[in-house]
Formats: C-alpha cells, sequence, structure tokens
C-alpha cells in the first residue's frame, strides 16, 4: 500500500494534471488518498474528462507509484510534498506552493536562512566581481545562497558559495535529474554533492521554455529576499523580484553605471523601492534578529570564525578528541539532522573538517 504522500507524488508527476487540478482533487474530500482504487467514473467525478479518467484508472496504480519511487531513489532524488516536515515553511506561505518539490543533496538546507542571488546572463566584470563578494560574505555568516544555476549570475554565485565552503541552493527550469545548462554539469554535480539541488518537476518531464519563469516563484518562494546583481530591462531575474515583491519578502537591488544597459533593470527596481546594496551588511542588517548568536574563536590570538552554542559545543568536543560522528550523537544525544547541520555548519565556517569514516577534526 502507499500513503498519502506517495498518492500525491504519483498525482504530481501524472502529465497532464497540473497545479490547479490537483488542488480540486485532493480539497474535495480526504478519499483522494485511496486514489489508487478509483474508477473512471470517480476520477470523472472529481473533474477528469473521460479520456483522462480512463488514463487514470489504468495508469495511477500502487504499483505505478512505486516504480516511480525506486526510480528516483536510483537517481538519489529525494521527493518532498507539502505535508513533510522537511517542507520549507516560507514555500508554504506562498500563494501557489509546488505539492511536491523533488531534492538532490543536503535536505537540512531547506530550513536555512537563505538569500536568492539573481541576474543577468551576460554579466560585466562590475557584476561579476560583486556578486561573488555578496555571495562571499552571505555565506561568512552561515546564509545560504539560492539561485536558478543559470549562466551568468547564477551560475557566479553557486560557484563563490561552493569556493568558500558556503550553502548553496540551485532551484531549476528543468526536470530535477537534467543538468541545465549543459556546461553547467559539473556544477549539477559539485552543487549535489556539497548543497541542494531543487526542482518542482518530475524525472522524465520535458522541458520548455515556459518552466523557467515558474521556477523563479520558488527561488523568491524559499528565500527571506532576493538580491538582483545585474539586470537589463527584459532580464528574468526581474520576474523572480516580482514574485519577491508579491510574496511580501525583501527586494534588494545593486546600483550601476546609468549608461549600462546590464543596470537598467536593477535602478529601476530601485526606483520602485528596492533596498540599494553597496555591501554585504546592507542585507545582514535586515536579518540580524534571524541569524544565531555568535561567539568567535581565537588561534593563537587571530580571530578565525564566530560559532553559534551549539557549534561552539561540538568544537569543544572535538578538541577533546571526541570525533566520530556517532559518539558525538551519543554524547549530545541530539537527533541526526542537528548534529548534521551543527558539523556542516562547522565545516563551512573552515573550523572542522570531515576525514573518511565519519570521522571529524577541528582545523
Amino acid at each position: 500500500m502507499v500513503d498519502r504522500n506517495e498518492v500525491l507524488i504519483g498525482l504530481h508527476a501524472v502529465n497532464g494534471l497540473g497545479w490547479r487540478r490537483i488542488e480540486d482533487i485532493i480539497k474535495r474530500d480526504d478519499t483522494w488518498v485511496e486514489a489508487c482504487r478509483f474508477s473512471a467514473a470517480d476520477w470523472m467525478d472529481r473533474g477528469l474528462e473521460a479520456e483522462m479518467a480512463l488514463k487514470m484508472t489504468e495508469q495511477f496504480t500502487a504499483g505505478w507509484i512505486e516504480a516511480r519511487l525506486e526510480q528516483m531513489a536510483r537517481k538519489r532524488v529525494k521527493p518532498v510534498t507539502i505535508y513533510d516536515e522537511e517542507y520549507p515553511l516560507l514555500m508554504k506561505e506562498t500563494v501557489r506552493p509546488p505539492w511536491v518539490m523533488y531534492t538532490v543533496g543536503d535536505i537540512h538546507l531547506l530550513s536555512a536562512l537563505s538569500v536568492a542571488m539573481v541576474g543577468t546572463r551576460l554579466p560585466t566584470a562590475y557584476g561579476r566581481k560583486v556578486a561573488t563578494s555578496l555571495t562571499e560574505g552571505l555565506c561568512a555568516r552561515g546564509v545560504a545562497v539560492v539561485s536558478g544555476m543559470a549562466r551568468g549570475i547564477d551560475g557566479i554565485c553557486h560557484e563563490a558559495a561552493l569556493g568558500c565552503g558556503g550553502a548553496t541552493i540551485a532551484v531549476l527550469g528543468t526536470a530535477i535529474d537534467i543538468a541545465y545548462p549543459p556546461e553547467h554539469s559539473s556544477l549539477y554535480r559539485r552543487i549535489a554533492e556539497k548543497g541542494l539541488i531543487i526542482s518542482e518537476y518530475p524525472i522524465g518531464m520535458k522541458g520548455h521554455p515556459g518552466l523557467f519563469p515558474q521556477r523563479n516563484r520558488i527561488i523568491a518562494g524559499i528565500s527571506r529576499g532576493t538580491v538582483v546583481v545585474e539586470a537589463d530591462a527584459r532580464s528574468g531575474s526581474l520576474i523572480t523580484a516580482d514574485a519577491a515583491l508579491e510574496e511580501g519578502r525583501d527586494v534588494f537591488a545593486v546600483p550601476g553605471p546609468i549608461t549600462s544597459p546590464k543596470s537598467r533593470g536593477t535602478l529601476g527596481l530601485i526606483k520602485q523601492g528596492a533596498k540599494i546594496v553597496t555591501e554585504t551588511a546592507d542585507i545582514l542588517e535586515e536579518y540580524e534578529s534571524l541569524l544565531p548568536f555568535q561567539r568567535t574563536i581565537l588561534k593563537q590570538g587571530i580571530e578565525v570564525c564566530e560559532l553559534t552554542d551549539e557549534e561552539r559545543r561540538i568544537y569543544d568536543m572535538l578538541q577533546q578528541g571526541i570525533n566520530h560522528f556517532d559518539d558525538l550523537l551519543l554524547q549530545t544525544s541530539w537527533d541526526f539532522g542537528l548534529l548534521h547541520s551543527v558539523l556542516l555548519s562547522l565545516i563551512m565556517k573552515k573550523a572542522a573538517v570531515q576525514l573518511p569514516g565519519s570521522v571529524y577534526k577541528i582545523i
């Protein structure tokens, strides 16, 4: 038997069932959890045309859903439904949250304090430099950087986050197992290994240009704010900024030369009330209350990084020689997710390093 989440994953994977139609099916009554047993009449009673209803009775079985789940497991894809605890609360607050988000990588990043960084696919040297600097500044304070893995500013921000050991989340406009553009295949693999990849689109979904604007609402939806680094007047990154505004999220813009076409979009956002960003502090000051209290580590009198109370506790245990994951788990009595998150944060802050065999040591 399949459970409620698995039925929803199945519905989401059916070609021809869009967001609104799924809503109509599941909001009517609770019997949708038994959808694998529906007759054609049951499906038609829920608004499906006769041809589609017949297709559902033939295709939508427990065996079909289980085969889909096995296929995802083989590709290390973890689906997260709107009913799962891991589903980001910020995304739930949006007008049209995805019923299912497909993920590859560190699922704990779904609950991280995140800021989106977007911009043109053809940045100037100025845009590249600013994108890198702001990303590194956000990562240094433990903020996850969200972008769309597109050419230009998106890719630069992901690369900068990975390069400084920070957390990054890529939201795709393609099926979860498709790296686009193709030249970002290596970037896809590195984010899957060290960060998180998200898509609303399941394995096997055929791509088309209309999917990319839709994914922008997810970039904005999981982020506290959206920073537009460089954008012309028709840039797709302005769609992300509009989505952020519609959801009552913060929008930031980096000013540029008034003579540069690449700055027309950002200057337009500033005219509309977006906050000007000239340094990372302009972003972080909006979320000061969300940033954890930090303590400083000193090595030979030199300030290296800052730690939260949880990070300090693990750091002290590592100093005492307690360094295996299972031993740390036993000593702290924490759950697996919390310990994993704290250790990941220590690694990102370059205060610790992971060795083979789930062993950790301070740097």
